[in-house]
């Protein structure tokens, strides 16, 4: 049984209920579908119920109508939603008024019916951008505690199996924090490899990259990836983490013996931590597309509850997976 199945086989066993704020979206609607068909989960739907209706119809889906649809407009709860949105933003000065106007919002709808308990996770993105996903979640979900960073990994399959676990590999962040502290670096690097350990089932080696590898080149840059690694070790001892190092150096058995020697990491890392968010959303991107890798995620590390934000170039299948490992990250909380 591949990664995937077994993600998927996981969730089937929670039966996780999770929103998709998107649920008048084409390819939403498909991959609701497979869910339900494969029992992966429990789907709430969140658009006009009408539009929904004659989407599957149109689209020719048979299991749309065991999903729960909520119209964002007009449901029994948007008084409470509103209430309590009021009640956790009323400090930042909203008025009632508009924390009502926010609950017809499918976004806020989605992350407020997790925080009430109405829901155990979150799938958007296919239309969103990333900051409009994450604001509500910030807002309403927040962070877990003693976490003060939230990133995002994506778990890459590739086709050419020399890399990583038997082709599979974790990159991390993508997604989310644009220039991390050496602090911040430091807890995606732990969290990535919490990561890894629970959703891909790999024992984390984690790499952190940078154009240096163990002092070849002096830059305050490699001074920030440095001190991350010397953090991250310290705050999980249980993990192997090294750096700072190259690339190649990290996933290229002889380079790595080479420019790194008796590293426990250097050549056969399976997480890549990206000393910044621009190095990482560049080069998962390449990954995807030259190398014909497959990109799940991104996977967010660090929120409260699950909330996974999809690429808006996402595939059906992508959607199914990410689902997938959002009801598993939920009942692993």
């Amino acid at each position: 049984m591949d990664l995937l199945q077994q993600i998927k086989q996981n969730a089937s066993q929670h039966n996780k209920r999770i929103v998709l704020p998107e649920g008048t979206e084409e390819r939403t609607l498909k991959a609701a579908d497979i869910i339900i068909e494969e029992g992966i989960a429990q789907i709430i739907l969140i658009g006009e119920i009408a539009t929904i209706k004659s989407e599957a119809e149109r689209l020719g889906l048979k299991n749309i109508d065991k999903a729960t649809l909520i119209d964002p407009k007009n449901h029994e709860k948007k008084q409470a939603y509103a209430e309590l949105l009021f009640e956790l933003r009323k400090s930042k000065g909203i008025s009632m008024e508009k924390a009502i106007a926010l609950t017809e919002d499918p976004l806020y709808l989605a992350t407020l019916m997790i925080k009430s308990g109405d829901a155990d996770g979150e799938v958007a993105g296919a239309l969103n951008a990333t900051g409009d996903v994450l604001r509500p979640a910030f807002q309403i979900v927040k962070t877990m505690p003693g976490i003060s960073v939230v990133s995002g990994a994506f778990i890459m399959i590739m086709n050419d199996k020399q890399f990583g676990d038997n082709g599979m590999m974790v990159f991390a962040d993508c997604a989310v924090h644009p220039n991390p502290t050496a602090e911040e670096l430091a807890e995606i690097a732990v969290a990535t490899a919490k990561t890894t350990k629970a959703i891909a089932q790999m024992d984390p080696r984690v790499a952190m990259l940078s154009f240096s590898t163990k002092g070849s080149a002096k830059h305050e840059m490699v001074d920030k990836v440095v001190k991350a690694t010397e953090l991250a070790k310290e705050m999980a001892p249980e993990f192997q983490i090294d750096g700072e190092m190259q690339a190649d150096a990290a996933i290229v058995e002889a380079v790595g013996a080479s420019k790194a020697p008796g590293s426990p990491v250097a050549g056969k890392a399976n997480v890549l931590v990206f000393p910044t968010l621009e190095v990482g959303n560049i080069s998962y991107k390449l990954v995807q597309r030259i190398a014909g890798a497959q990109a799940i995620g991104p996977v967010l590390q660090g929120m409260a509850a699950p909330i996974n934000d999809l690429s808006r170039g996402c595939s059906v299948s992508d959607i199914v997976n990410l689902v997938a490992i959002t009801a598993n990250q939920a009942a692993g909380m």
